[in-house]
Parts: C-alpha cells; sequence; structure tokens
C-alpha cells in the first residue's frame, strides 16, 4: 500500500507512504484519481510525511493532481514535506503553483 486516504467535510487527504518512483506513482495516481473522480473533493491534500524517496515522478504526481483539482473546480495542498523532497520540489519550480503548505509536522504540534 503506498497511499492511505481520508475524506472529510469536502477534503481529501492522501498520505503517501514509501519511495516514489517511477514504480509508485502509477499506482498512487490511480487510487488519488479515482478517490477524486468519485468525491470531487474541494481541497485535496497531499502529505509526504511518510514519504523517504522520491524522483521526477513526484513531480509528475504533484502536477497531474493539480491539473485534475483545477479542471474540477477545488484546489491541491502538499504538505508535511520533508527537506531532502522539499528541495527537490523548489528545484523543479512546482513550489510558484503555491500549492507547498510550508509548516512542518514538528511546527504544527
Amino acid at each position: 500500500m503506498y497511499v492511505q486516504t481520508v475524506m472529510s467535510q469536502g477534503d481529501l487527504t492522501a498520505m503517501l507512504i514509501g519511495d516514489i518512483d517511477h514504480h509508485t506513482a502509477r499506482e498512487m495516481r490511480k487510487e488519488i484519481d479515482a478517490l477524486v473522480e468519485k468525491y470531487h473533493p474541494t481541497l485535496l491534500r497531499l502529505d509526504f510525511s511518510a514519504v523517504q524517496f522520491m524522483d521526477s515522478s513526484g513531480i509528475g504526481l504533484i502536477m497531474g493532481r493539480y491539473r485534475l483539482m483545477k479542471l474540477i473546480g477545488g484546489s491541491l495542498l502538499v504538505c508535511n514535506v520533508p527537506p531532502h523532497i522539499k528541495r527537490i520540489i523548489d528545484l523543479s519550480g512546482v513550489g510558484t503553483l503555491g500549492v507547498l503548505e510550508y509548516r512542518t509536522k514538528e511546527a504544527m504540534k
């Protein structure tokens, strides 16, 4: 299992687990997209707190969910991003979309 999801008050939270690479990203996309299409959440939250490794497939995962949420009139929030993953996101330019929540799990305690 690479994704744990919770639907609450119109928001869908997807906790991504493990590594995000070309092998796992496809399954994550399929599972998240199916739930977005079924429930049409107003907010999709991608929680990266349990992600140990991410390559460019993770950037594609974020971008595709961003486009999907825009198509249905919702928004995307990427949260709990570990510093080593945040660096990849920042280098890709995805952070300029305004989808990153800069608070970490530690800051929310």
